[in-house]
């Protein structure tokens, strides 16, 4: 299946220090591509995959499931864990709760997160109904480029595949279950206007998580935030924040 332009994966081979990026449901290595570059630039090993049946066809994505995602996502943890001292994960929206279940499952292999709106309780009731509707509604309306900056555009199916959706919830609920075995800190980045991800999903982790949770906000962007007029705030905050929990140089030559 031929992929859409700009929507490939990225790897750069950096220092001892790797990062592990995940994109969100429907969207593409896009979205987080320039967070990418800049660490890379920093010295960091970066590896950003392309998740099963995104940036092609959504019709593509319905014929996969919440368990294909992260099973690349782990996969891709795997290969950088092999090369790297330390591995920080970090992601948007769902791939903010792929971070916290690799957390969950790898423990102390994950360094820390940073997580952009992410996306970890069932915030859109008609979700529930999608079990039903998957099988008469192939596909609705999307909800990619929610973006507050002119000209910026996120590259992501413009409808939602129903059958994929249905599989979120699972996902969520286990992430839930078991967010008391994470202490790695953990930094989230909050846009206080998002018309993607409701507030539930950061008041969540706020009610379950301990002191490692810090949270900041980005006013001046919207759900995209990686791709918003924060963007920078969030590339320059994850950098500081390697910085800080490292347990060894960034660069090869330091």
């Amino acid at each position: 299946m031929p992929l859409l332009p700009g929507a490939e994966p990225y790897h750069h081979e950096g220092g001892p220090v790797g990062v592990l990026l995940c994109h969100g449901f429907t969207g593409t290595p896009q979205s987080l591509r320039p967070w990418g570059e800049h660490l890379a630039d920093a010295g960091l090993t970066v590896s950003l995959p392309r998740l099963p049946g995104h940036g092609t066809t959504w019709q593509e994505m319905n014929r996969t499931r919440w368990e294909d995602w992260y099973a690349e996502i782990d996969r891709a943890f795997t290969v950088l864990k092999s090369k790297c001292a330390d591995v920080f994960v970090m992601g948007l929206s769902m791939g903010g709760c792929m971070g916290l279940r690799l957390a969950e499952v790898h423990g102390p292999a994950v360094r820390g997160l940073v997580l952009v709106n992410p996306s970890v309780v069932n915030d859109n009731p008609a979700l529930n109904f999608a079990p039903v509707l998957k099988w008469v509604l192939p596909s609705v309306a999307g909800v990619a480029n929610d973006i507050k900056k002119a000209g910026a555009t996120e590259l992501a199916y413009a409808r939602t595949p129903v059958k994929a959706a249905a599989t979120l919830p699972k996902l969520w609920r286990l992430t839930q279950s078991q967010l008391s075995a994470i202490t790695q800190p953990v930094l989230v980045y909050r846009s206080p206007e998002d018309h993607v991800v409701k507030a539930a999903s950061v008041a969540f982790l706020r009610d379950r998580m301990g002191d490692n949770l810090e949270i900041r906000e980005c006013v001046n962007s919207y759900h995209v935030a990686t791709l918003d007029n924060d963007a920078p705030l969030i590339f320059s905050g994850s950098l500081d924040f390697v910085r800080a929990h490292a347990s060894v140089p960034l660069t090869k030559d330091l």
